[in-house]
Parts: C-alpha cells; structure tokens; sequence
C-alpha cells in the first residue's frame, strides 16, 4: 500500500485500523481515478469519530443504544458519541424575540403545501435497461415536439400513447402535493408554471413523463402564531450544530493527530 497516499492514522497515540478508514471511503465523494481524496477525506472523518469515542470514555459516558428506526438500533459507537454529545453540548431554548425576529425577516416562508393539478403522458420503460430506456426516449421525444406543436392536442396524445391508467381521462392525474409523486416527478413540477409543459421527458423509475401543469395553487402564507414551535425548533437545532462543531474544534485542537488534517469545522 502507498503509504504516501494512503498513511496510517493516529490520535492521540491510538493507531485506528486502516480497515475502518478504507471501510469509510465509501462514503465519500472523490474524482474517478483519485482514491487518495477519498482516503484523506475518509481518514478525517474516522479522526473525529475516534476523538469522540476517546472524549466519551473518558468521561465514562454509558452506552445507551436507542431505537432508530423499526427493529434497529444504535451501535455501541453512536450511543457514545451521542452520549457524550448530550453531556457536552447544551443550548437554551430561543427568546421569543429571537423567534419573532426571524419570522420577520421574511414571512413568505412559512406556507401551508401547494396544490398542483396536473396531466401527464408516459412512456413506460425500466431506466436499468438501456435499450428500453432509449427506445421510450426516443418515443417521448416524439409525442412531446407532437404537443408542443399543437398544445391542444395534449389529452388527444394522452388518450392514445400514454401508458399510465389516466391515459383514460387525458392523462390527468388530478390535484397533486408535496411528497404524492416520486421525487424526479416532484422536482419538475416546482419548476413548471401554470398553464406549461415540460420541455424535455423527465425520467423516473416508472419511464418517461410529459408533465403539463393544468392549476396550481399556491400555499397560503402562515401567520406567526401557526409557525412559532417550528421556527423555534428550527433555531435550537442551528444553535446545536454550531456549539457541537465548536466542541469537536476543541477536541482536535488538543489532540495529537497523524494522518489527518483536520481544520476546524
């Protein structure tokens, strides 16, 4: 192994296993062809973890595995970690005058979910197989240079090519909102105005899609009693996050790290 490119990690005198670091380049972004960027940026976050576990057992903080989804649960590693962040990591709840000061800075934010009505067209295909997948391109591409040609010919096209079940009624999918659709359908769909259609087909895990937006309505601003708790929330998980970076900032700045270059975060 390079051991320029790849050099062994220690903290605190503790040498950490070159498997744990390889095991979290998986989870990190890095260039094609460029292993050394994700190992560096791998062996930093293994760092941090291991300054943690060091800072928690040394304070004997006590493994207390919560439940974090239906039959999992903590590793002993996250209990302590998030043990020994409960223990040093405190923030008051916001002022009321802070919560109203940052509603205030813009109220338009805080809205009920929009509405949409909407059409659609699909070509059906399983995006894993490239065959099919070009020939539905290349057939969406078809219908929709049909549509944009003649708009009014949007639920005559839906009627006759469309391989959804509201193919039935013109390609209509009734009133749609936040979270009814798969996230590429979603996403296009914020982005079109009332009365348009999409430009190009949008892709999702069901094929193709030509979205015309029929109506939409938008969410009605909040007031400030409706929005209090969540902008309240909102400021005390900010708070957190920035006394939690400020901690492990003075954890690696008393460490004894080899590497790893870690600035503060």
């Amino acid at each position: 192994m390079n051991s320029a490119l790849f050099p062994d990690l220690v903290v605190n005198g503790e040498l950490v296993p070159h498997t744990l670091v390889a095991a979290e380049t998986q989870n990190q972004q890095a260039p094609k062809g460029k292993p050394g960027i994700a190992w560096r940026k791998a062996a930093n976050a293994v760092a941090i973890r291991t300054l943690l576990l060091q800072e928690a057992r040394t304070r004997a903080v006590t493994p207390e595995p919560q439940e974090v989804g239906p039959g999992r649960f903590e590793t002993e590693e996250e209990a302590l970690i998030r043990g020994l962040l409960e223990e040093a990591v405190e923030v008051a709840a916001p002022q009321a005058e802070a919560i109203q000061d940052e509603w205030q800075k813009d109220p338009t934010r805080f809205r009920t979910h929009p509405l949409w009505e909407v059409s659609h067209i699909l070509c059906i295909c399983d995006p894993r197989d490239a065959e099919a997948s070009a020939k539905a391109r290349v057939r969406a591409d078809t219908i929709l240079a049909m549509v944009l040609e003649n708009p009014k010919s949007f639920q005559t096209l839906a009627a006759r090519e469309s391989d959804c079940g509201s193919k039935s009624s013109g390609g209509a999918l009734g009133q749609l909102g936040p979270g009814d659709t798969v996230p590429e359908f979603e996403a296009a769909l914020r982005t079109l105005a009332e009365g348009a259609t999409t430009r190009e087909p949008v892709l999702t895990r069901h094929g193709y899609h030509i979205i015309r937006m029929d109506a939409v309505a938008e969410g009605q601003v909040l007031p400030f009693d409706a929005v209090q708790e969540k902008i309240s929330d909102a400021l005390e998980k900010a708070a957190w996050a920035t006394q939690a970076r400020q901690f492990v900032n003075q954890l690696v700045e008393a460490a004894e790290i080899k590497g790893a270059d870690l600035s503060p975060v």
